[in-house]
């Protein structure tokens, strides 16, 4: 185990997932280490983080001798751990409220995101079938933005008066490939939200990061670059008409799955 004075997040800056739990140490005031994984894109990593992350998916989370992966247990961790300020309102209902919205964007919106990347970034599959899926995409973006609206209501955040656990799961999305229109409830939310110091420097890191995946549409189609196609990814890309990219992409190597622990 690595042991050091501060808490270390395996991450990729671009994961929503991450974002989400550097913000939310950074709300809690707790100084932590970066490191991002060697080989993450191929599904094999370096020891240290494979030991963190046996499924070898940022984030992981080190402090001290534990070790834990998947950010919602991860967050879990830091509001018992570091519990003031507090990420998730008092009451149970409204709790409940918050970790529903929490599941549907780690699930839904993140999967029409990284469905997206697949088009944009990865290039899979040909013109018209991207257009297809870009298309596809942008209707159920449609939908989770009136979802998203309908929880938001008259409130400043998710969580209520406070930018909270929700409000860290979902800017990552809204500020990349879910964008909200101008004008709009959830609009005025992204500007509040990255009022927070924390907002503004995982969203600056994600941006950085940008750049170095110019060249990854190519490393695909050399084979050597797999995108990880797990549960909620698989099922959007399939049900929303992209069964030629998964075939293809088994068929040349360059999609993988989740790691089986052992």
């Amino acid at each position: 185990m690595d042991v050091t004075d501060k808490p270390i997040v395996w991450e990729h800056p671009l994961s929503p997932y991450a974002q989400k739990v550097k913000m939310a140490l950074c709300e809690k005031g707790v100084a932590f280490e970066t490191r991002m994984p060697s080989g993450i894109g191929v599904g094999t990593t370096d020891d240290a983080f494979g030991r963190a992350s046996p499924r070898r998916e940022v984030p992981a989370f080190i402090d001290g001798e534990t070790a834990i992966f998947d950010s919602r247990i991860i967050v879990d961790y830091i509001e018992e751990k570091w519990p003031t300020p507090p990420l998730l309102p008092p009451a149970p209902a409204d709790r409940a409220r918050c970790r529903m919205i929490e599941e549907a964007v780690d699930t839904q919106l993140e999967a029409i995101g990284w469905g997206l990347m697949e088009l944009r970034v990865f290039r899979r599959g040909e013109e018209e079938l991207r257009a297809k899926l870009e298309g596809e995409a942008a209707r159920q973006i449609g939908q989770f933005h009136a979802f998203l609206t309908r929880h938001l209501g008259d409130r400043l955040f998710f969580a209520g008066d406070f930018f909270g656990r929700p409000d860290m799961a979902a800017l990552p999305h809204l500020l990349a490939s879910a964008k909200p229109a101008e004008g709009s409830a959830l609009a005025a939310w992204v500007q509040r939200c990255m009022a927070r110091e924390s907002a503004q420097l995982t969203a600056a890191q994600s941006q950085a990061s940008m750049a170095a995946m110019a060249q990854v549409g190519e490393a695909v189609k050399a084979g050597l670059f797999k995108r990880q196609y797990r549960d909620h990814r698989l099922e959007w890309m399939m049900r929303s008409g992209g069964v030629e990219i998964v075939r293809n992409g088994m068929a040349t190597n360059t999609i993988r799955f989740s790691t089986e622990l052992g």
